[in-house]
């Protein structure tokens, strides 16, 4: 008959709670391994780690002519597995060159926006470990100080979703086929493209 002998195993913080106890003594062999040890303790308590829950990622997208709200994207990529959420907001600014801006105008190509804001979900996928990635762009008039663009993005570090806001919205501006015209003080009217925009580059 192999030996046996009694082990005491303390347990701390997360193990504690999963064990449910803070001590307890277990009879094991007098050959037992440390891994064996190891896997009897688990086996006594197979408790679920938090850390393990699977959530699906969340890809969202939406355009709207309606008021923008950070509240509701935020909690749209909020997860329990994340410790970051980043966004970035941009807002009807009241000058461009010397003119009073008075709001600014925007539409879109929708199917064909939609699709390329999928191209830069999967691109980030692919260069940031993120969890969940939102995009809300509004329609139409956004008078001075609202919102026309909310991106956020979670991670389980911050590096990841500021990085990965970051290169959407760079993206986005680049790729998207969106217009913007701005509505002066004066009665007139420009449409603008962006200079970061492949079909803008001059002739």
């Amino acid at each position: 008959m192999v030996p046996r002998c009694q082990v005491e195993v303390l347990y701390f913080a997360k193990s504690a709670e999963i064990a449910g106890v803070r001590s307890e003594t277990i009879s094991v062999s007098q050959e037992i391994k440390a891994l064996q040890l190891w896997n009897e303790i688990e086996a006594r308590h197979p408790g679920n780690d938090m850390d393990e829950v699977e959530e699906k990622p969340k890809d969202i997208i939406k355009f709207t002519a309606e008021n923008l709200s950070v509240d509701e994207v935020s909690q749209l990529v909020i997860s329990p597995l994340c410790g970051a959420i980043s966004l970035f907001v941009g807002t009807t600014r009241n000058n461009f060159e010397g003119k009073k801006v008075i709001s600014l105008e925007y539409e879109a190509y929708l199917p064909m926006a939609e699709n390329e804001i999928r191209k830069i979900y999967s691109d980030i996928r692919q260069k940031w470990p993120v969890k969940h990635i939102a995009v809300f762009h509004r329609l139409g008039l956004v008078p001075v100080s609202e919102a026309s663009i909310i991106i956020a993005v979670s991670s389980a570090h911050r590096a990841a979703s500021l990085e990965a806001v970051s290169y959407a919205i760079d993206t986005l501006k680049a790729k998207v086929p969106i217009w913007k015209k701005e509505i002066y003080e004066e009665s007139s009217s420009s449409w603008k493209r962006n200079k970061e925009c492949f079909w803008a580059t001059d002739k």
